[in-house]
Protein backbone atom coordinates (compact mmCIF):
# COMPACT_ATOMS: atom_id res chain seq x y z
CA UNK A 1 0.00 0.00 0.00
CA UNK A 2 1.37 3.12 -1.18
CA UNK A 3 0.58 6.96 -1.27
CA UNK A 4 2.54 10.22 -1.90
CA UNK A 5 1.53 12.10 0.73
CA UNK A 6 2.17 11.27 4.61
CA UNK A 7 1.73 8.04 5.68
CA UNK A 8 -1.79 6.80 7.84
CA UNK A 9 0.58 6.10 10.54
CA UNK A 10 1.64 9.93 11.11
CA UNK A 11 0.44 11.00 14.10
CA UNK A 12 2.73 13.72 14.30
CA UNK A 13 2.53 15.98 11.37
CA UNK A 14 6.62 14.48 10.59
CA UNK A 15 6.21 15.74 6.51
CA UNK A 16 6.49 18.93 8.67
CA UNK A 17 9.69 18.57 9.67
CA UNK A 18 11.17 17.72 6.38
CA UNK A 19 12.13 20.12 2.95
CA UNK A 20 10.56 20.44 -0.03
CA UNK A 21 13.40 18.60 -1.62
CA UNK A 22 12.81 16.30 0.82
CA UNK A 23 9.79 15.70 0.25
CA UNK A 24 10.49 15.62 -3.66
CA UNK A 25 13.08 12.76 -3.21
CA UNK A 26 10.73 10.55 -1.07
CA UNK A 27 8.12 11.22 -3.70
CA UNK A 28 10.47 10.20 -6.48
CA UNK A 29 11.10 6.60 -4.79
CA UNK A 30 8.13 6.24 -3.54
CA UNK A 31 6.61 6.29 -7.10
CA UNK A 32 9.38 4.26 -8.36
CA UNK A 33 8.51 1.44 -5.76
CA UNK A 34 4.89 1.50 -6.40
CA UNK A 35 5.38 0.95 -10.27
CA UNK A 36 8.62 -1.12 -10.71
CA UNK A 37 8.99 -3.17 -7.62
CA UNK A 38 5.80 -3.70 -5.82
CA UNK A 39 3.67 -5.51 -8.66
CA UNK A 40 6.56 -8.21 -8.75
CA UNK A 41 7.88 -8.17 -5.50
CA UNK A 42 5.82 -11.45 -4.16
CA UNK A 43 6.83 -12.83 -7.53
CA UNK A 44 10.39 -12.03 -7.24
CA UNK A 45 10.31 -13.27 -3.31
CA UNK A 46 9.06 -16.44 -4.54
CA UNK A 47 11.46 -17.10 -7.01
CA UNK A 48 14.28 -16.22 -5.45
CA UNK A 49 14.71 -13.68 -7.99
CA UNK A 50 17.06 -10.71 -7.95
CA UNK A 51 15.74 -7.89 -10.64
CA UNK A 52 19.10 -7.06 -12.02
CA UNK A 53 16.74 -5.36 -14.89
CA UNK A 54 16.13 -2.36 -12.31
CA UNK A 55 20.18 -1.65 -11.66
CA UNK A 56 19.85 0.84 -14.32
CA UNK A 57 17.23 2.57 -13.83
CA UNK A 58 18.16 3.20 -10.09
CA UNK A 59 21.72 4.36 -11.42
CA UNK A 60 19.45 7.02 -13.27
CA UNK A 61 17.99 7.92 -10.61
CA UNK A 62 20.66 8.31 -8.25
CA UNK A 63 20.53 6.18 -5.78
CA UNK A 64 23.80 4.44 -6.11
CA UNK A 65 26.44 6.17 -4.17
CA UNK A 66 23.60 8.65 -3.69
CA UNK A 67 25.34 10.61 -0.33
CA UNK A 68 28.86 10.33 -2.51
CA UNK A 69 30.22 13.17 -4.04
CA UNK A 70 31.79 13.58 -7.36
CA UNK A 71 32.32 10.85 -10.04
CA UNK A 72 28.69 10.68 -11.25
CA UNK A 73 27.53 10.06 -7.78
CA UNK A 74 24.21 12.46 -6.77
CA UNK A 75 25.53 13.89 -3.92
CA UNK A 76 22.76 14.14 -2.04
CA UNK A 77 21.92 14.65 1.64
CA UNK A 78 22.20 11.89 4.81
CA UNK A 79 18.31 12.52 5.28
CA UNK A 80 17.52 12.09 1.41
CA UNK A 81 19.37 8.90 1.00
CA UNK A 82 17.78 7.81 4.22
CA UNK A 83 14.10 8.80 3.04
CA UNK A 84 14.91 6.98 -0.38
CA UNK A 85 16.02 4.07 1.87
CA UNK A 86 12.76 3.63 3.94
CA UNK A 87 11.06 3.36 0.32
CA UNK A 88 12.92 1.18 -0.90
CA UNK A 89 12.63 -1.40 1.80
CA UNK A 90 9.26 -0.72 1.66
CA UNK A 91 9.17 -2.62 -1.33
CA UNK A 92 11.45 -5.01 0.15
CA UNK A 93 14.62 -5.33 2.37
CA UNK A 94 16.65 -7.19 -0.41
CA UNK A 95 16.13 -3.79 -2.78
CA UNK A 96 17.43 -1.56 -0.47
CA UNK A 97 19.87 -4.03 0.52
CA UNK A 98 21.27 -3.66 -2.99
CA UNK A 99 21.97 0.27 -3.00
CA UNK A 100 23.52 -0.52 0.44
CA UNK A 101 26.47 -2.96 -0.50
CA UNK A 102 26.89 -0.94 -3.68
CA UNK A 103 26.86 2.42 -2.34
CA UNK A 104 27.49 2.94 1.10
CA UNK A 105 29.84 -0.29 1.13
CA UNK A 106 31.68 -1.20 -2.18
CA UNK A 107 31.42 2.37 -3.62
CA UNK A 108 32.27 3.78 -0.15
CA UNK A 109 35.34 2.01 0.52
CA UNK A 110 36.78 3.15 -3.05
CA UNK A 111 35.90 6.64 -2.41
CA UNK A 112 37.35 7.19 1.04
CA UNK A 113 40.03 4.94 0.83
CA UNK A 114 40.66 4.56 -2.93
CA UNK A 115 43.42 5.96 -4.95
CA UNK A 116 42.42 8.73 -7.67
CA UNK A 117 42.81 5.71 -10.68
CA UNK A 118 40.76 3.03 -8.09
CA UNK A 119 37.66 6.20 -8.04
CA UNK A 120 37.79 7.17 -11.79
CA UNK A 121 37.96 3.54 -13.25
CA UNK A 122 34.96 2.24 -10.91
CA UNK A 123 32.74 5.04 -9.35
CA UNK A 124 31.21 6.64 -12.60
CA UNK A 125 30.50 2.90 -13.61
CA UNK A 126 29.19 1.88 -10.53
CA UNK A 127 26.89 4.89 -9.96
CA UNK A 128 25.38 4.63 -13.69
CA UNK A 129 24.40 0.82 -12.76
CA UNK A 130 26.98 0.11 -15.07
CA UNK A 131 28.61 -2.27 -12.79
CA UNK A 132 27.88 -3.61 -9.76
CA UNK A 133 30.13 -3.92 -7.00
CA UNK A 134 30.30 -6.13 -3.53
CA UNK A 135 32.26 -5.73 -0.61
CA UNK A 136 34.04 -9.29 1.17
CA UNK A 137 34.69 -8.93 5.43
CA UNK A 138 32.53 -11.56 6.50
CA UNK A 139 34.10 -14.61 6.59
CA UNK A 140 32.52 -18.38 7.58
CA UNK A 141 34.36 -18.26 10.61
CA UNK A 142 34.56 -14.64 11.15
CA UNK A 143 31.60 -12.57 11.65
CA UNK A 144 30.88 -10.41 14.75
CA UNK A 145 35.06 -10.78 15.13
CA UNK A 146 36.56 -9.80 11.71
CA UNK A 147 39.49 -9.00 13.26
CA UNK A 148 40.10 -13.21 13.39
CA UNK A 149 39.88 -13.50 9.55
CA UNK A 150 41.99 -15.67 7.82
CA UNK A 151 41.69 -14.23 3.95
CA UNK A 152 45.03 -13.60 4.02
CA UNK A 153 47.11 -11.27 0.73
CA UNK A 154 50.40 -11.77 0.75
CA UNK A 155 53.42 -10.20 -1.67
CA UNK A 156 55.16 -11.32 -4.62
CA UNK A 157 57.32 -8.84 -6.41
CA UNK A 158 54.57 -5.84 -7.48
CA UNK A 159 51.73 -7.91 -7.05
CA UNK A 160 49.16 -8.84 -4.18
CA UNK A 161 48.38 -12.56 -3.99
CA UNK A 162 44.92 -13.35 -2.08
CA UNK A 163 43.67 -16.82 -0.58
CA UNK A 164 40.58 -17.18 1.29
CA UNK A 165 36.95 -17.54 1.65
CA UNK A 166 34.19 -14.69 2.47
CA UNK A 167 30.62 -15.81 2.88
CA UNK A 168 27.44 -13.58 2.97
CA UNK A 169 28.69 -11.46 0.83
CA UNK A 170 25.82 -9.89 -0.88
CA UNK A 171 25.72 -9.63 -5.09
CA UNK A 172 29.27 -11.24 -5.29
CA UNK A 173 28.09 -13.38 -8.30
CA UNK A 174 26.47 -10.49 -10.66
CA UNK A 175 29.12 -8.17 -9.61
CA UNK A 176 31.89 -6.65 -11.75
CA UNK A 177 34.67 -6.01 -8.99
CA UNK A 178 34.49 -5.99 -5.27
CA UNK A 179 36.52 -4.49 -2.04
CA UNK A 180 38.05 -7.40 -0.52
CA UNK A 181 39.64 -7.58 2.89
CA UNK A 182 42.45 -9.27 4.25
CA UNK A 183 45.19 -9.60 6.50
CA UNK A 184 49.10 -8.96 5.65
CA UNK A 185 52.32 -8.65 7.12
CA UNK A 186 51.38 -4.97 7.57
CA UNK A 187 47.93 -5.17 9.01
CA UNK A 188 44.63 -5.73 7.37
CA UNK A 189 44.59 -3.82 4.43
CA UNK A 190 41.34 -3.55 1.65
CA UNK A 191 41.75 -4.79 -2.14
CA UNK A 192 39.88 -4.03 -5.32
CA UNK A 193 39.15 -6.96 -6.92
CA UNK A 194 37.66 -7.43 -10.64
CA UNK A 195 35.59 -10.46 -10.47
CA UNK A 196 37.01 -11.83 -13.67
CA UNK A 197 40.42 -12.37 -12.08
CA UNK A 198 41.42 -15.98 -12.34
CA UNK A 199 41.01 -18.12 -9.10
CA UNK A 200 38.12 -15.85 -7.87
CA UNK A 201 34.60 -17.59 -7.45
CA UNK A 202 31.36 -16.86 -6.08
CA UNK A 203 28.82 -18.93 -5.33
CA UNK A 204 24.61 -18.26 -4.26
CA UNK A 205 23.80 -19.24 -1.03
CA UNK A 206 20.39 -21.26 -1.47
CA UNK A 207 17.87 -22.11 -0.41
CA UNK A 208 16.91 -19.09 2.06
CA UNK A 209 14.05 -18.07 4.10
CA UNK A 210 15.02 -14.57 4.46
CA UNK A 211 16.09 -11.79 1.68
CA UNK A 212 15.36 -14.04 -1.68
CA UNK A 213 15.02 -11.39 -3.75
CA UNK A 214 18.66 -10.55 -2.97
CA UNK A 215 21.70 -12.49 -3.42
CA UNK A 216 23.89 -13.22 -1.21
CA UNK A 217 27.52 -15.46 -1.83
CA UNK A 218 30.21 -17.61 -0.68
CA UNK A 219 33.29 -16.38 -2.34
CA UNK A 220 36.51 -18.62 -2.70
CA UNK A 221 40.00 -16.73 -3.44
CA UNK A 222 42.47 -19.50 -4.55
CA UNK A 223 45.90 -17.75 -5.72
CA UNK A 224 44.18 -14.48 -6.85
CA UNK A 225 47.02 -12.42 -8.76
CA UNK A 226 46.38 -8.50 -7.93
CA UNK A 227 48.84 -5.63 -9.45
CA UNK A 228 50.08 -3.58 -6.44
CA UNK A 229 47.32 -0.51 -7.62
CA UNK A 230 44.93 -2.69 -6.64
CA UNK A 231 45.57 -2.32 -2.75
CA UNK A 232 43.31 0.68 -1.88
CA UNK A 233 46.28 3.44 0.11
CA UNK A 234 44.74 5.19 2.09
CA UNK A 235 43.79 2.99 5.01
CA UNK A 236 44.83 0.43 7.08
CA UNK A 237 43.51 -1.82 9.93
CA UNK A 238 39.70 -2.70 10.81
CA UNK A 239 38.49 1.60 10.55
CA UNK A 240 38.70 0.77 6.78
CA UNK A 241 35.80 -1.75 6.69
CA UNK A 242 33.74 -0.24 9.77
CA UNK A 243 33.77 3.26 7.98
CA UNK A 244 31.97 1.81 4.97
CA UNK A 245 29.59 -0.25 7.68
CA UNK A 246 28.62 2.79 9.39
CA UNK A 247 27.23 4.01 6.42
CA UNK A 248 25.15 1.20 5.66
CA UNK A 249 24.33 1.01 9.69
CA UNK A 250 22.44 4.51 8.92
CA UNK A 251 20.91 3.46 6.22
CA UNK A 252 18.99 0.29 7.71
CA UNK A 253 17.44 2.40 10.19
CA UNK A 254 15.73 4.26 7.82
CA UNK A 255 15.06 0.89 5.89
CA UNK A 256 13.25 -0.71 8.75
CA UNK A 257 11.28 1.93 9.24
CA UNK A 258 10.06 1.68 5.60
CA UNK A 259 9.51 -2.27 5.91
CA UNK A 260 7.24 -1.48 9.57
CA UNK A 261 5.05 1.34 7.88
CA UNK A 262 4.20 -0.78 4.89
CA UNK A 263 3.00 -3.94 7.07
CA UNK A 264 1.36 -1.54 9.39
CA UNK A 265 -0.37 0.39 6.17
CA UNK A 266 -1.94 -3.17 4.60
CA UNK A 267 -2.67 -3.93 8.14
CA UNK A 268 -4.72 -1.01 8.69
CA UNK A 269 -6.81 -0.73 5.27
CA UNK A 270 -7.25 -4.59 5.93
CA UNK A 271 -8.84 -4.30 9.30
CA UNK A 272 -11.02 -1.15 7.55
CA UNK A 273 -12.45 -3.79 5.55
CA UNK A 274 -12.61 -7.44 7.13
CA UNK A 275 -15.94 -7.60 8.87
CA UNK A 276 -16.59 -9.87 11.78
CA UNK A 277 -19.41 -10.11 13.99
CA UNK A 278 -20.80 -7.45 11.94
CA UNK A 279 -18.72 -4.62 12.11
CA UNK A 280 -14.93 -3.92 10.84
CA UNK A 281 -12.54 -5.43 13.04
CA UNK A 282 -11.17 -1.64 12.89
CA UNK A 283 -13.60 -1.04 15.28
CA UNK A 284 -12.98 -3.44 17.97
CA UNK A 285 -10.92 -2.24 20.58
CA UNK A 286 -8.14 -5.16 20.26
CA UNK A 287 -7.02 -4.26 16.57
CA UNK A 288 -7.30 -0.85 17.78
CA UNK A 289 -4.32 -1.16 20.46
CA UNK A 290 -2.31 -3.34 18.04
CA UNK A 291 -2.66 -0.61 15.63
CA UNK A 292 -1.51 2.09 17.90
CA UNK A 293 0.99 0.51 19.89
CA UNK A 294 2.56 0.43 15.88
CA UNK A 295 2.04 3.42 14.71
CA UNK A 296 3.29 4.79 17.98
CA UNK A 297 6.91 2.98 17.44
CA UNK A 298 6.35 3.60 13.68
CA UNK A 299 6.63 7.65 14.74
CA UNK A 300 9.29 7.06 16.86
CA UNK A 301 11.76 5.49 14.64
CA UNK A 302 11.20 8.13 12.26
CA UNK A 303 12.16 10.78 14.59
CA UNK A 304 15.39 8.81 15.41
CA UNK A 305 16.33 7.98 11.65
CA UNK A 306 16.03 11.31 11.26
CA UNK A 307 17.48 13.08 14.35
CA UNK A 308 20.42 10.45 13.45
CA UNK A 309 20.19 12.03 9.82
CA UNK A 310 20.56 15.56 10.78
CA UNK A 311 23.34 14.73 12.83
CA UNK A 312 25.47 13.02 9.84
CA UNK A 313 24.42 15.96 7.79
CA UNK A 314 26.00 18.25 10.53
CA UNK A 315 29.07 16.08 10.95
CA UNK A 316 28.12 15.33 14.68
CA UNK A 317 27.00 12.19 14.41
CA UNK A 318 28.89 9.45 16.68
CA UNK A 319 28.97 5.36 16.37
CA UNK A 320 26.96 5.17 19.43
CA UNK A 321 24.27 6.90 17.86
CA UNK A 322 24.17 4.80 14.61
CA UNK A 323 23.57 1.89 17.43
CA UNK A 324 21.23 3.19 18.89
CA UNK A 325 18.93 3.49 15.91
CA UNK A 326 19.89 0.29 14.47
CA UNK A 327 19.26 -1.77 17.82
CA UNK A 328 15.78 -0.09 17.96
CA UNK A 329 14.48 0.05 14.72
CA UNK A 330 15.04 -2.77 13.36
CA UNK A 331 14.01 -4.84 16.68
CA UNK A 332 11.30 -2.68 16.50
CA UNK A 333 10.22 -3.21 12.71
CA UNK A 334 10.04 -7.05 13.56
CA UNK A 335 7.69 -6.51 16.18
CA UNK A 336 5.23 -4.56 14.44
CA UNK A 337 5.27 -6.80 10.98
CA UNK A 338 4.71 -9.80 13.57
CA UNK A 339 1.84 -7.84 14.92
CA UNK A 340 0.79 -6.53 11.63
CA UNK A 341 0.65 -10.49 10.78
CA UNK A 342 -1.68 -10.79 13.54
CA UNK A 343 -4.27 -8.38 12.21
CA UNK A 344 -4.37 -10.14 8.83
CA UNK A 345 -5.09 -13.62 10.52
CA UNK A 346 -4.71 -16.46 8.03
CA UNK A 347 -4.35 -14.43 5.27
CA UNK A 348 -1.48 -12.78 6.53
CA UNK A 349 0.72 -16.01 5.23
CA UNK A 350 -0.47 -15.31 1.77
CA UNK A 351 2.14 -12.99 -0.43
CA UNK A 352 -0.65 -10.62 -1.53
CA UNK A 353 0.31 -9.33 2.22
CA UNK A 354 3.68 -7.85 2.99
CA UNK A 355 4.49 -8.44 6.74
CA UNK A 356 5.33 -12.07 6.82
CA UNK A 357 7.77 -11.28 3.55
CA UNK A 358 9.37 -8.53 5.42
CA UNK A 359 9.01 -9.77 8.83
CA UNK A 360 11.27 -12.80 7.17
CA UNK A 361 13.70 -10.24 5.45
CA UNK A 362 14.22 -8.44 8.75
CA UNK A 363 15.56 -11.40 10.47
CA UNK A 364 18.63 -10.91 8.14
CA UNK A 365 18.55 -7.18 8.51
CA UNK A 366 18.60 -7.84 12.47
CA UNK A 367 21.61 -9.93 11.96
CA UNK A 368 24.27 -8.00 9.31
CA UNK A 369 26.20 -4.99 9.70
CA UNK A 370 26.28 -5.80 13.47
CA UNK A 371 23.75 -8.30 15.49
CA UNK A 372 21.88 -6.81 18.57
CA UNK A 373 24.54 -8.10 20.61
CA UNK A 374 27.29 -6.07 19.11
CA UNK A 375 24.99 -2.76 19.27
CA UNK A 376 24.14 -3.68 22.56
CA UNK A 377 27.67 -3.70 23.99
CA UNK A 378 28.84 -0.72 21.74
CA UNK A 379 25.41 0.97 24.01
CA UNK A 380 27.49 -0.72 27.05
CA UNK A 381 30.57 0.92 26.78
CA UNK A 382 29.31 3.68 26.23
CA UNK A 383 27.17 3.89 29.41
CA UNK A 384 30.02 2.16 31.40
CA UNK A 385 32.93 2.81 29.52
CA UNK A 386 33.59 -0.98 30.15
CA UNK A 387 34.06 -2.79 26.90
CA UNK A 388 32.84 -5.85 27.46
CA UNK A 389 33.59 -7.73 24.60
CA UNK A 390 37.46 -7.46 24.60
Amino acid sequence: MSNLGPSPADLIDFDELLSEEELATRSRVRSFVDEQIRPNIAQWFEDAHFPTELVPEMGKMGLLGMHLKGYGCAGRSAVEYGLAGAELEAGDSGLRTFVSVQGSLAMSAIHKHGSEEQKQEWLPRMAAGEAIGFFGLTEPTAGSDPASMKTFARRDGNDWVLNGSKRWIGLASLASVGVVWAQTDDGIRGFVVPTDTPGFKATPIAPKMSMRASVQCDVELTDVRLPGSAMLPNVRGLKGPFSCLNEARYGILWGAMGAARDSFEDALAYAGERIQFGRPIAGFQLTQKKLVDMALEINKGFLLALHTGRMKDAGTLKIHHISVGKLNNVREAIEICREARTILGGNGITPEHPAMRHAANLESVRTYEGTDEVHTLILGQQLTGLPAYR
